[in-house]
């Protein structure tokens, strides 16, 4: 048997209101179209201002609807965006870390570079140079301050030799083995330089201080005033070391004194140049018995030898 056409919704009156409130807004919808179609086209000014009125009040909610929108479609691109980013920002940390390496390597270079260039121009610039050998080791803890040497007397290298490096002075030799040398490096508390200042000449002492620093001393003038940034030269006083090697620069001010850093610090010897004293020795005078054994060999004036 077949369902009747008309199906009422049952006795729900849930159901009845919704089924009327429907046909109600499908009849109040077909006026207003109705109206607004006769409207568009016997008075369109009225209907421009109604569809501008409509325009104003949907504008909001189409505003919205589209952020969401547009806020939902972009969740994919941010995802694969992060993820893009993070590779990104991986493979850039990457290459930061090996350029930093890359620059490392050629700061050490440049400079190995500059320090070996130093050396050699200092060599080509000491006519009397001795020996060039490397400092194998440094005392930079305890109180005294020595170098060890890796030349000695067969390279040439006696006691008393200035040593100097590209920097500056390093000091002077105090022992010297068959390959090798004990060097009292110029910050030891026993070291004591004759200086000048660049620029004026104001002789000074440079004394070491145990610390790894200098003092510079002022001599023969009252009341000297030292200033950061002062350098001292070797003056050659003394004619142990050759005049113009740079010895220590001023870092603080002072009346008659003031520390000073040395150009040659301790921690990066390497390469050095030993050299003759800047005066040789004197001769050392020859003994009576010497003299007398020579007076009674050589011929006497006046006299002809049988």
């Amino acid at each position: 048997m077949a369902p009747p056409r008309d199906r009422r919704p049952g006795f729900s009156r849930r159901a009845q209101y919704t089924l009327f409130l429907s046909y109600i807004l499908a009849v109040a919808g077909a006026l207003v179209g109705a109206v607004l179609l006769v409207l568009s086209q016997f008075n369109p000014p009225a209907f421009a201002a109604l569809r501008s009125a409509a325009t104003e009040i949907t504008a909001p909610v189409s505003t919205g609807l589209s952020a969401i929108v547009r806020g939902v479609a972009s969740v994919p691109e941010t995802i694969s965006t992060y993820f893009r980013v993070h590779g990104e920002n991986a493979a850039l940390r990457a290459e930061a870390a090996r350029t930093r390496d890359a620059l490392v390597q050629a700061r050490i270079i440049v400079r190995d570079n500059r320090r070996l260039r130093g050396l050699l121009k200092l060599r080509e610039a000491t006519p009397d140079t001795v020996a060039t050998a490397r400092i194998v080791s440094s005392s930079a803890s305890s109180t005294r301050r020595f170098g060890i040497l890796n030349a000695g007397r067969w390279q040439g290298v006696r006691p008393g030799m200035p040593v100097r490096g590209p920097d500056g002075l390093i000091g002077r030799i105090v022992e010297a083995g068959p390959n090798s040398a004990r060097v009292l490096l110029t910050i030891d508390a026993e070291s004591v330089i004759p200086v000048q200042r660049i620029g004026d000449g104001l002789p000074a002492l440079a004394a070491g201080r145990g610390d790894g620093m200098l003092e510079i001393r002022s001599v023969g003038t009252t009341n000297a005033r030292l200033k950061p940034g002062d350098r001292f030269i070797t003056s050659g006083i003394g004619g142990l070391y050759t005049p113009g090697v740079l010895v220590a620069q001023v870092v603080k001010p002072g009346a008659d004194s003031a520390p000073a850093q040395p150009f040659a610090e301790a921690n990066t010897f390497d390469f050095a140049i030993v050299s003759a004293p800047f005066l040789p020795p004197p001769p050392r005078p020859a003994s009576r018995a010497s003299v007398d054994q020579a007076g009674q060999t050589a011929p006497t004036e006046g006299t002809t030898a049988p």
